[in-house]
């Protein structure tokens, strides 16, 4: 089984119970849509979380618009970080104290290096993963992209600033012959997102007062804490 999971945003404790929940085995995957940082209180315990996830399971981790912005903050360069700017004013100095940013006798991001390890898992997030009859993004792929009907060739072409940031193209129809699996966007009632065979949205806002979701794959089971 394939095991997608929403937007975790610093909930360590949240993550936790919710893997111990999962029935999941040996020959079980994961597939994390982004957004492991930020607003929440515990960003690097997550990001050791998922690490040790990583040694016992298969599991893919995608960029999201938070570790774009994280990065590029940090002085990385990519097309992929970005907004920087913007970091701080959507929760980043939780992420910076996780990691003792701010015990630092000079506190700027210029000097300051992230545990090889936790720079390695974010060096290595993806963009977009594709699997059977569902495509993973962070957010989506923009409304222009919503008439392809070949996956490869919009996956090619679609602009980073959409998988990191669409809002447009929620639970719109498409000809892509995928479902969706995205997060990013939290609905007014943090559920989760059915626009089948469309896309499903499982960003249930866990850092927000809603719940942390995994969605089992291919039969569509949902797990929440």
């Amino acid at each position: 089984m394939l095991y997608a999971v929403g937007d975790i945003h610093g909930e360590w404790e949240m993550l936790e119970e919710l893997l111990a929940r999962i029935p999941h085995g040996p020959e079980d995957r994961f597939v994390f849509v982004g957004d492991y940082v930020d607003r929440g209180p515990d960003a690097r315990r997550v990001v050791d979380r998922l690490l040790a996830l990583a040694r016992e399971r298969d599991c893919v981790f995608l960029l999201g618009n938070h570790e774009s912005m994280f990065l590029d903050f940090l002085g990385w360069r990519s097309e992929a970080y970005f907004g920087g700017d913007a970091f701080l004013v959507n929760g980043g100095s939780r992420t910076l104290a996780s990691y003792g940013f701010f015990d630092r006798d000079d506190p700027d991001p210029k000097h300051f290096a992230l545990p090889p390890d936790h720079a390695e898992f974010y060096r290595n997030l993806r963009l977009h993963h594709r699997e059977g009859d569902y495509l993973f993004v962070h957010a989506g792929i923009g409304r222009q992209w919503l008439g392809e009907s070949d996956p490869d060739y919009v996956l090619g072409r679609v602009h980073v600033e959409d998988l990191l940031w669409d809002r447009l193209s929620l639970g719109l129809p498409h000809r892509l012959g995928v479902t969706i699996v995205y997060g990013h966007t939290p609905a007014p009632g943090f559920e989760v997102r059915w626009h089948e065979p469309f896309s499903i949205g499982i960003d249930t806002g866990a850092v927000y007062g809603g719940r942390l979701t995994a969605l089992r794959l291919p039969d569509e089971t949902l797990f929440q804490v």
